[in-house]
């Protein structure tokens, strides 16, 4: 069990930018920063969740 990685949280929040905010695809930026594909789809699957909560209403308050 041994071979598991830990990411700091700056790390996967950037990784996550890039896919969701910069619209690069999930297999270019996990193979330029060197992680699995399905690591960061995994990543990219619970912002996205989090984000998007059902009964959730969004405000914006300038």
């Amino acid at each position: 069990m041994g071979n598991s990685k830990q990411y700091t949280d700056e790390f996967r929040a950037e990784a996550v930018k890039q896919v969701i905010e910069r619209g690069f695809t999930v297999v270019d930026v996990a193979s330029r920063i060197g992680i699995p594909k399905h690591t960061l789809y995994g990543w990219v699957q619970a912002a996205k969740k989090t984000v998007r909560a059902p009964d959730t209403i969004a405000v914006r308050c300038d």
